[in-house]
This record gives C-alpha cells, sequence and structure tokens, in this order.
C-alpha cells in the first residue's frame, strides 16, 4: 500500500497544483464565478480521481505487493501479478529472468562438477608416482638426504590431500557418513599420518583421550581436521624439545577435543581472521608455507558437521583448538549436515 502511495504521489501533486490553477485563473481574469460551483467541479474531480486511483490499486495491487516484499518462494515467485498489461509484462520480464538464471545456475554446477571430477582424479593420478617416490627415498643411502626427500614428499603428499579435500568440500552431502566413533582412533590415525613431520621437528604429541570416549561425527572428515591442526601446531612452532597437547574432555553434557601447541601464536587483530580463505595473518607472512587455507577448511567442515570451533592463542604463548561435539540424536545428525 506504501509502495503505492508513493508512486501515485506524482499525480496527486499535479492533482492539487490544477485545483489551485483553476480558481487561480478566474481570480486573475476578473471573471466572477460562484464558489459553490468552483467546489463541485474541484469535488468532481476529487471524485473521478479516487475512482482512478482505486481501479488501479485493484488492477495492481498484486504487483505492488509483491515489489513491496521480494523475498518469496521460487514457486510464489512466477505467479501472475495480475490481468493489467503492466502486471503481465513483469510478470513475463521475472519469468524470463527466471529461466535464465536457472540456465546460468545449472551450467555453473555442471562446470563446477566437471572441475571436482578432474581435480579428484588427477589428485589419485599423482598418488601413485608419490608412491613410487617414497618407495625410491627408501633406497637412498645418504640418512640426512633421505629424511629431506621424505620430508619434501610428506609436504606433497599433505598438499595434495587438502586439494582433493577442497573439492570434496563442495559436495559435502555426497561425501559423509555420521556414525559414533571413538575418538582415540582418529586422533591415532592423524598422529601416525604427522609422525615424520613430529619427528623432523623433534617435538612430542602429549595424548589424553579415553578409549571409551565416544562422539558422532565422521572419522574420515574428522582425521583431515586433526591432522590440519597438527600440522600447523608443527610448523608454527619453533625450536625443539616442544609439545603438543591433546586431551579429550566433557564440559557439560559435551565432550570437547583440545589440541594446544607451544608455537608462536596468533597475533589478537589476525585471530578472527584466520578462518578466513586465503588468509595468513602476520605470523603467516613469516612462513613461505603458509597457504591461509588449513584453518579455513577446519572451519568449513566443522561447520557442516556441526561441530563447533573454539580458537585462543596467544603470541609467544602457543594456541589452543577447541572441537565441541554435540551431542545429538543419530537419526538426526545426516539431517542436521544437509542443512548447513
Amino acid at each position: 500500500m506504501k509502495l503505492f502511495w508513493r508512486d501515485q504521489l506524482p499525480l496527486l501533486l499535479f492533482f492539487a497544483f490544477q485545483a489551485l490553477l483553476v480558481p487561480l485563473l478566474y481570480w486573475i481574469s476578473g471573471e466572477e464565478r460562484p464558489p459553490d460551483i468552483i467546489l463541485y467541479g474541484l469535488l468532481l474531480s476529487a471524485a473521478v480521481l479516487a475512482a482512478y486511483l482505486a481501479f488501479r490499486y485493484a488492477a495492481l495491487r498484486r504487483l505492488y505487493t509483491r515489489l513491496s516484499h521480494p523475498d518469496v518462494p521460487r514457486s510464489d515467485r512466477l505467479e501472475p501479478l495480475g490481468e493489467s498489461l503492466l502486471a503481465e509484462a513483469v510478470s513475463e520480464l521475472i519469468r524470463v529472468y527466471d529461466r535464465q538464471y536457472e540456465e546460468e545456475l545449472a551450467a555453473r554446477r555442471s562446470a563446477m562438477e566437471r572441475h571436482v571430477t578432474f581435480i579428484g582424479r588427477w589428485v589419485h593420478q599423482m598418488k601413485t608416482p608419490l608412491s613410487v617416490l617414497q618407495l625410491s627415498a627408501r633406497e637412498i643411502e645418504d640418512e640426512d638426504l633421505a629424511d629431506s626427500v621424505a620430508e619434501e614428499l610428506d609436504r606433497l603428499r599433505r598438499g595434495l590431500e587438502m586439494v582433493i579435500y577442497t573439492s570434496r568440500l563442495e559436495r559435502f552431502e555426497h561425501d559423509f557418513a555420521a556414525e559414533r566413533v571413538k575418538l582415540a582412533l582418529p586422533v591415532r590415525e592423524a598422529l601416525a599420518e604427522q609422525r615424520r613431520l613430529f619427528i623432523a621437528r623433534r617435538m612430542v604429541p602429549v595424548v589424553d583421550v579415553a578409549e571409551d570416549a565416544e562422539v558422532y561425527t565422521d572419522a574420515k572428515w574428522l582425521q583431515f581436521i586433526l591432522g590440519q591442526i597438527l600440522t600447523n601446531a608443527v610448523q608454527y612452532t619453533e625450536g625443539s624439545g616442544k609439545k603438543v597437547f591433546i586431551r579429550a574432555y566433557p564440559r557439560g553434557p559435551r565432550l570437547l577435543l583440545e589440541i594446544r601447541d607451544e608455537g608462536i601464536g596468533i597475533v589478537k587483530e589476525d585471530l578472527n581472521r584466520v578462518l578466513h580463505p586465503y588468509f595468513t595473518g602476520q605470523r603467516g607472512r613469516q612462513y613461505k608455507e603458509s597457504t591461509g587455507m588449513g584453518l579455513y577448511l577446519v572451519s568449513e567442515v566443522c561447520r557442516h558437521l556441526d561441530h563447533r570451533l573454539e580458537l585462543e592463542s596467544e603470541p609467544g604463548l602457543g594456541t589452543t583448538v577447541r572441537i565441541e561435539f554435540r551431542e545429538v540424536p543419530e537419526q538426526n545428525l545426516n539431517a542436521n549436515v544437509r542443512r548447513h
């Protein structure tokens, strides 16, 4: 209704100007007319204007309502807006735009699916020569050289894993299996994958996770999360003999997994931005290996899994990452994931 009156405001202003102009012309010309005749003419014109506005509003009511509330479901968006020429023209314009949008969206989805498929196949193809190189590295007699090559190959393996998991994140609902998982298992597997990195940096993991602790999650994605967090914990820690503490404990009805390192930490102004993609921050720029994607992927996977992520850090004192596992009925977990 408000939009209708705003649209008709110029007409009302012109009518008001005309209503003042007619008696003014009589007064200027010196022609005497009874005031009641002039008033009668103005009332008659106002009645005609009111009838026109009522007809116009009735014909365009649905159009003005839709324009005032554009945020409607797609099924309602395509409904006719009236039988007037203007309403039909706007309805047709919306249908054309909607069809073009759907075609463009379908094309982009198809391109994305082709891209994800290509990335997946490419990564799997790269795993074969990587495995061959890892086997060949064992035959190097120079121990220092062998360790250096093995470390670089591990870095390449982690990079390939980041690529494949990043591509899978676009279709997370197709690559997800919710189940009750013993938390100690993915923790051990993640540590085993990062074993060489811990040895190379002379760091020690300290694990305090009960064997009977269980959470609802996807074991594969959780292992990927832990791998990213552990990699950051080791890479951003200077000096040997440092430790990474991994412990699980309850907080109310929920279980928390905490990973705390003794690294360089994150400055306060970067703490809320390190979860953004490609943001490396002040500390990350000191390390050429930093991609700015690790914590972003961790936060995105946690969001899809309906796990809460907490991040605390102090420069020079290390960083603490906590994952809070929500205790939800198993039959509802997949539904929760699809909503994200």
